[in-house]
């Protein structure tokens, strides 16, 4: 009922009707009355609590398939990677979403990859986090040491993933954590120590329980704050490292065949041998059996030949051509890659022996006079340069193409 009587007023905030445009009442006289405004602000705080109090329903957790296609998007090769990355991270989805099943308890599978330095292993683990948009840190294995010595000690690993999560201990309860160099940290004589070893197998001791779950208090990261507490039980490992050493190991390993015997083989990759590692050659190596064990999965990552860094230049959305086209077109200038120079970074890549991490570098050092006159060029009218295989080989000048008058 609408109340138009001078002596009304809002029951709530006491405004009278000649202060607001309406009241409403029940029927019966002398009931309580609302008005316009209380209603609007009763209106904009239960869409607050329903807003606020509503869980957020869970991704669902895409299919192998589907992860190994968006891990297409940025890595170039390295399929069987890929499969078994995804996997392990549907795997790790569904664990998340029912980490018990029917009483059954699941555990976490944590990844280690295998293969030589700029063949995409911290790229594919950054990319599944963006994937999964989740925080994400890398720690370089080298600059840690047993608790109590001078360098990082293993928790610092969790304060950083906490930064990344803006200091939001529940995403970062469920980030992905990126172990560079672990075969950095091999026990002394590759078979385990008795004494103390705090740059090797004492760091190795120190991550067992980070990697199968565990409450450890860190900094939450703002200024005059307490400790706070971190579970690490869903958090994904990624261990990577070159293993440099290991295929000779096995390939050892293979022609040990009986005392004295003389096997005449067939000459094998590097690659070839990695992709037959198992866990015991890993211990053999100097990792310790306990660390082994929280790492059950297991992917190796092979060589880049010139084919693939032809592709890794061109296509991946973050594709080095695609960034240096980008920069140049801030400039106005379009820049053109023939299909000879594209070759031709590629085999200067190759020669330099890092795979993928060559392909700035060349480009860097062959592109440096050409961005260094790029603004006196634009402003002299050029629209467009091409890069040949000269330029790529002897360092000649590009061909500059300039607007017609």
């Amino acid at each position: 009922m609408m109340a138009n009587s001078q002596n009304l007023s809002c029951s709530f905030c006491y405004k009278t009707n000649k202060e607001v445009k309406r009241l409403i009442g029940g029927e019966d006289v002398g009931s309580s009355y609302i008005c316009d405004e209380c209603v609007e602000t009763c209106s904009n705080l239960l869409k607050t609590s329903d807003t606020e109090e509503k869980p957020k329903k869970k991704k669902i957790a895409k299919t192998p398939r589907l992860i190994k296609e968006f891990l297409d998007q940025y890595v170039v090769g390295q399929d069987h990677a890929k499969e078994v990355l995804s996997v392990a991270v549907y795997n790790h989805c569904k664990r998340l979403e029912h980490s018990i099943i029917e009483g059954v308890e699941i555990d976490k599978s944590n990844i280690l990859l295998i293969g030589p330095t700029g063949v995409g292993k911290t790229l594919l683990a950054s990319s599944i986090a963006r994937m999964l948009d989740v925080p994400f840190t890398i720690a370089d294995t080298t600059s840690l040491t047993e608790a109590g010595y001078v360098g990082e000690d293993v928790e610092s690993i969790i304060t950083r993933l906490l930064q990344a999560a803006n200091n939001d201990v529940k995403r970062a309860e469920q980030g992905i954590v990126f172990l560079d160099e672990i075969d950095k940290k091999r026990s002394k004589d590759g078979f385990g120590t008795s004494s103390k070893d705090v740059s090797g197998e004492g760091v190795q001791q120190a991550l067992l329980k980070l990697l199968e779950g565990t409450e450890i208090m860190v900094p939450s990261g703002k200024k005059g704050s307490d400790l706070v507490k971190v579970n690490t039980k869903n958090i994904l490992f990624i261990l990577g490292g070159a293993f440099v050493g290991l295929d000779k190991l096995l390939e050892d390993a293979e022609t040990s065949i009986g005392f004295g015997a003389i096997v005449e083989k067939k000459k094998k990759k590097s690659s070839d041998y990695l992709h037959m590692v198992e866990p015991n050659h890993l211990i053999k190596f100097g990792l310790i059996p306990e660390l082994i064990g929280r790492v059950p999965v297991i992917a190796m990552l092979d060589e880049l030949d010139e084919s693939q860094l032809v592709r890794i230049l061109t296509e991946p959305k973050n594709a080095l051509v695609k960034q240096y086209t980008k920069m140049f077109a801030v400039d106005g200038v379009c820049l053109q890659f023939e299909q000879e120079a594209l070759q031709a970074i590629a085999k200067l890549a190759m020669s330099r022996k890092t795979n993928g991490r060559a392909l700035r570098n060349v480009l860097e050092a062959r592109l440096l006079k050409t961005q260094f006159n790029l603004p006196d060029l634009r402003d002299n009218g050029a629209e467009k340069i091409i890069i040949g295989a000269g330029t790529i080989n002897n360092g000649d000048e590009p061909e500059v193409v300039y607007k017609s008058v």
